[in-house]
């Protein structure tokens, strides 16, 4: 074991790895075969599903995120497939198809994966794309076809990785369907929407699992994006003071109360602009056109960024060519930010301005969320959907006495108190999913748990000095013990006697700090 646990994301796998191990010569060897399929999940990276309905800009936040242009953002072949997106050697493609075979594709010569794959797309499961690239060291980002697409073939392989689909790159022949399923889905999910939450995307939230349909989205594996944020009509969203960005901001906190608790948070982004910013589409050719354009007269810039039209067509000496190139890599929020930044400062550096830019589009509070969320906690989310695998296979294997002992397994490791993550994780999908009903304030008490690795935040307390933090701790502490003595049920007790140790752990964790 010790060469896999060196390739695992913590302590947490790791105890959960060797679980698997210590139970496998005592179980069926259809459940050994899952066992392994869960070992190899446990020792890959994150599997973070990047996912939303059609058109909501997923895989220009891909390529984004991944820092390259290499997903297909026209509609095309690609687009209607899963295609993951992860650490390798030497950069390839490779086709999956349904019946396991695999075919090696090269990369355009652009950097972009192929439009045409020249194969029967009927017949691929899913495209691997490997790419020497540092992000994806340990982070898997999966791009899915869209949501609400009328190619129900599309919708199905999105809902088969966002739920309990089969999953073709098991690498086991010996997994039966019910197998597959139970280990099958992504880990964690990026969900992205734009101006209107619509009743598919609390459908597809609802659906999604970790690794087996007793893991739904919640706030320890799930953010929400509020992509196009440049789109919003600042007029329309009271509060904005007539500021584009201030519109997406409090209309992301708006989806957020809508969409909680199914994800930690909404964070508002422009796709587009963190696109084209992070993957070397912006130029020092585009730095100087939109110098050009900041020497304009005000009545000829404002008369232009009216419209796309406008300021495609408007006579000027900027060449229409370049305007337009301007327009697909930025659109207009994005060339009015860069040219309020040239007028601050007028030699101003073209690296200067792709930074500019590249804050101007919300991307790195997206990238801090997901370091937050996700890469801070990656061993636990991990580790507890493993579990959850472990123990749909266990059920799936029809023997009770193999399922007592997985579930006698299970309790010595979450006995132990190094485990305590791992029951906090179970207690935090509880109460999101509604599994373990509880008054709306306690709800939301619980559930800050998950939405951050801040000590003061999970408190509720954020910028509040430590001596404050260590009294409310302890208080909520003693709080939620007499809760799970006295004015709980048996769910809600199992809950609250979690919740007492992780305000309790807080507040030895402060007290240390002293």
């Amino acid at each position: 074991m010790t060469t896999q646990a060196q390739q695992l994301a913590g302590p947490l796998s790791a105890a959960v790895a060797n679980l698997c191990v210590g139970l496998q010569q005592q179980v069926s060897p259809a459940t050994a075969a899952g066992f392994r399929e869960v070992l190899r999940r446990l020792s890959a990276p994150l599997q973070v599903a990047v996912a939303g309905r059609i058109k909501s800009g997923k895989s220009t936040l891909v390529n984004a995120l991944i820092g390259r242009r290499v997903a297909p953002t026209d509609v095309g072949e690609c687009t209607r497939l899963v295609t993951r997106f992860q650490y390798g050697t030497v950069d390839r493609i490779e086709v999956v198809f349904t019946d396991g075979r695999k075919q090696v594709l090269p990369f355009e010569a652009n950097g972009s994966i192929p439009p045409d794959l020249g194969v029967e797309i009927d017949q691929v499961s899913h495209i691997e794309a490997y790419l020497t690239n540092a992000v994806l060291r340990d982070l898997t980002v999966i791009d899915t076809p869209g949501l609400g697409s009328l190619d129900a073939a599309s919708v199905a392989r999105t809902e088969a990785l966002l739920g309990a689909g089969a999953d073709s790159d098991s690498g086991s022949g010996e997994l039966d369907p019910v197998s597959r399923n139970a280990v099958a889905g992504a880990e964690a999910v990026l969900y992205v929407v734009t101006q209107g939450v619509r009743a598919d995307d609390q459908q597809a939230l609802a659906a999604f699992t970790a690794a087996t349909a007793s893991r739904e989205a919640g706030p320890v594996n799930a953010i929400a994006v509020l992509n196009k944020a440049d789109t919003i009509a600042a007029e329309t969203v009271e509060g904005s003071g007539g500021d584009t960005w201030q519109a997406a901001v409090l209309l992301a906190e708006r989806q957020a109360l809508t969409l909680k608790p199914r994800v930690a948070d909404v964070l508002p982004v422009i796709g587009l602009v963190a696109e084209s910013t992070e993957t070397g589409g912006f130029t020092s050719a585009d730095a100087d056109a939109l110098r050009r354009l900041a020497e304009l007269d005000d009545a000829t810039r404002e008369t232009m960024l009216i419209s796309a039209d406008l300021f495609v067509s408007w006579d000027c000496e900027v060449p229409v060519g370049t305007r337009t190139r301007l327009l697909e890599k930025l659109d207009l929020y994005g060339i009015r930010k860069a040219l309020e930044a040239v007028d601050a400062e007028p030699a101003i550096t073209a690296g200067a301005l792709r930074r500019k830019l590249l804050d101007a589009s919300g991307l790195d509070g997206v990238r801090a969320k997901l370091n937050a969320v996700f890469r801070s906690r990656a061993d636990g989310i991990k580790a507890a959907a493993a579990l959850a695998s472990v123990t749909s296979l266990a059920a799936a294997s029809g023997d009770p006495n193999e399922r007592q002992r997985v579930h006698d397994a299970i309790e010595v490791l979450l006995a132990k108190p190094e485990a305590h993550q791992l029951r906090l994780l179970e207690a935090l999908t509880l109460v999101a999913s509604g599994a373990v009903a509880m008054p709306n304030d306690l709800v939301e008490e619980v559930l800050r748990f998950g939405s951050s690795p801040d000590l003061s935040e999970q408190l509720g307390l954020r910028g509040r000095p430590p001596q404050e933090l260590m009294a409310y701790a302890l208080e909520r502490a003693g709080w939620w013990r007499s809760f799970a003595s006295f004015g709980a049920t048996p769910a809600q007790s199992r809950v609250a006697h979690v919740v007492h140790r992780a305000y309790f752990l807080i507040w030895q964790q402060l007290r240390g700090r002293r």
